[in-house]
């Protein structure tokens, strides 16, 4: 305190310099002394009221009268209060009697609060020292107004953080002091840090408390980096009412769209974005009774969407222009695709095609390639072995083809002289359903469901994939990967218990749980989808015994 007092005392000095002081014409106050430039006030519940308007140094103080000894020197050259208060708080306008402050001191008193625009009315208020207190809280708004202030200090307090914003307005500090509090440095104190390198006065900070891993650590030497203060949750927004096996988003003529499989319906159902409404509405109804997989291909003003049917054939719709309803334009592959149970897009040599997982002994899977007006078959693949899924990738620059079947572990097939052929298949991945990929970081990772065991995931090593992490799964027919903003999620579905939603982190390269879907808790959950629309972010989660549930998701900010 003997260091500071000795700053204040020349800072006193400095204000008094050149002041033509004039009496003070208020009364003094009952339960003070007064004489030509001082008061001093002991006990007083509240901050006395009838001080001279024209006072220009108020120094309140209360315990230890040390420094008291330290300040006198400057009472012949400034006017002064000397205050021993037991005020627990500041409240809004509590000097608005005094404006012409230049100075305030509190020291040693027992208020632990200070309130919203506290200092109203001090526009011309240069030095706020509040050193050695209770103070535990600060209002976000208690230093508003003070737009002469120069030097701050709130040191020796109990304050664990500070209001975001705090300093907003002040632009013309020069001195700030924060020392000896004990600062959790946790994301309450992110803006903090941000904010020193940011402003044009001299900052002393301190050392942390806690947590443990940053105790006694300076503020000064935390980097803002290492700190992780963005959060997100998902949280339900509508629902769409009958069941569906899958979801597939696609933009059309710049607006969002989006086509669920409904097969207890018997349709493939368009939604779109309602901007009057603000939610998602129904658009368009494609008859496709038994339809398992609804893919949309947009080609310029043309719009496809391939229904992929378990009876009555595979059709493909067709909208040549807008303003035109969806029609039935060709039967897909009657004789091979007997039983489809999902439909991927993907490009080849610059053409767009179809690939259908056929889990039929007697059919196959089949690509489909487009040749003038319609979709025809190019090759088969995986003839009898009841393929339940495909997956289409790229790998090392060229494009790649992952098929998932009842009948043995997952195959691995590679574009080569304009077919697919056999690469490799994945190991220590039997009864894989499902399979999906996403990057991160210049790596591709897999995503294998199972319904019974662990589902997995793997990253490509160059030559094939290899077991990175294994999640508890049981009843799973959905682990589907899904880049939402800058995060890299992945949903693990469950006939059985909550939905679980895990974030990628990138310091351990896992998934690692960030919430449970719900309420209203998903049935059967088969597919999941991201819809930006509007400037917000959606997830569609398709259901097979109950109905499509949409959930927004939210940025939530920890730091403020």
């Amino acid at each position: 305190m003997g260091g500071a007092g000795i700053f204040l005392l020349l800072l006193l000095a400095e204000v008094g310099a050149g002041v033509a002081w004039r009496p003070p014409k208020g009364k003094c106050p009952l339960s003070c002394s007064c004489s030509k430039d001082s008061a001093l006030c002991e006990g007083s519940p509240d901050l006395p009221e009838s001080f001279s308007p024209s006072l220009l140094s108020l120094v309140p103080q209360t315990g230890d009268s040390s420094g008291m000894g330290l300040f006198s020197p400057t009472i012949a050259h400034v006017p002064s209060s000397l205050v021993r208060t037991e005020v627990t708080q500041l409240k809004a306008g509590s000097f608005l009697r005094v404006p012409s402050l230049h100075l305030l001191l509190f020291t040693f008193n027992s208020f632990s609060v200070i309130e919203d625009d506290a200092f109203a009315g001090l526009s011309h208020l240069q030095y706020l020292f509040i050193e050695d207190n209770e103070i535990g809280s600060i209002s976000k708004n208690a230093l508003r107004g003070l737009r002469s202030l120069t030097h701050l200090s709130l040191a020796n307090n109990h304050l664990e953080t500070l209001p975001r914003f705090l300093f907003r307005g002040l632009e013309t500090l020069t001195h700030v002091d924060l020392r000896g509090n004990p600062f959790q440095c946790d994301c309450r104190v992110l803006w903090l840090l941000q904010w020193v390198p940011s402003v044009n006065a001299s900052v002393g900070t301190g050392a942390c408390a806690g947590p443990a891993a940053r105790a006694h650590v300076q503020l000064r030497h935390l980097d803002p980096k290492t700190f992780k203060c963005r959060a997100i949750e998902l949280s339900w927004f509508q629902t769409v009412g009958e069941s569906a096996l899958g979801v597939e988003p696609f933009s059309y003529q710049g607006e969002p769209h989006i086509v669920l499989a409904q097969p207890f319906a018997g349709r493939c159902l368009i939604l779109s974005w309602d901007y009057g409404l603000q939610r998602f509405r129904r658009e368009e109804e494609l008859s496709a009774p038994s339809v398992v997989a609804c893919k949309p291909l947009v080609l310029g003003p043309r719009l496809f969407v391939l229904a992929a049917r378990l009876w009555g054939g595979s059709q493909l719709w067709a909208r040549p222009r807008p303003g035109l309803r969806l029609a039935p334009t060709q039967a897909l592959a009657p004789k091979r695709l007997l039983r489809p149970n999902d439909a991927e897009l993907l490009w080849l040599d610059g053409q767009p095609c179809f690939v259908v997982a056929d889990a039929s002994k007697a059919g196959s899977t089949t690509l489909l390639c487009r040749d003038g007006p319609g979709f025809y078959p190019r090759q088969s693949l995986h003839a009898w072995h009841r393929d339940t899924d495909a997956e289409a990738l790229e790998l090392d620059g060229r494009p790649h083809l992952l098929l998932a079947s009842a009948s043995q572990r997952p195959v691995l097939f590679h574009w080569l002289g304009g077919r697919f052929e056999r690469r490799t298949d994945i190991p220590e991945a039997e009864d894989v359903y499902a399979t999906r990929h996403f990057q991160a970081s210049g790596d591709v990772f897999l995503c294998l469901t199972r319904y019974i065991g662990d589902s997995l995931v793997m990253r490509w090593d160059g030559s094939m994939f290899r077991l990175l992490q294994q999640l508890p799964s049981r009843g799973a027919h959905v682990f589907q990967p899904l880049l939402i903003a800058r995060d890299q999620l992945a949903i693990l579905g469950s006939d059985f218990a909550f939905s679980q939603v895990l974030r990628l982190e990138p310091d351990k390269g896992l998934l690692e749980p960030l919430q449970e879907l719900g309420p209203p808790a998903l049935v059967a959950p088969r597919a999941f989808a991201h819809v930006p629309a509007a400037g917000r972010r959606f997830l569609f989660a398709a259901c097979f015994k109950g109905p499509t549930q949409i959930y927004q998701l939210h940025e939530l900010d920890l730091s403020a």
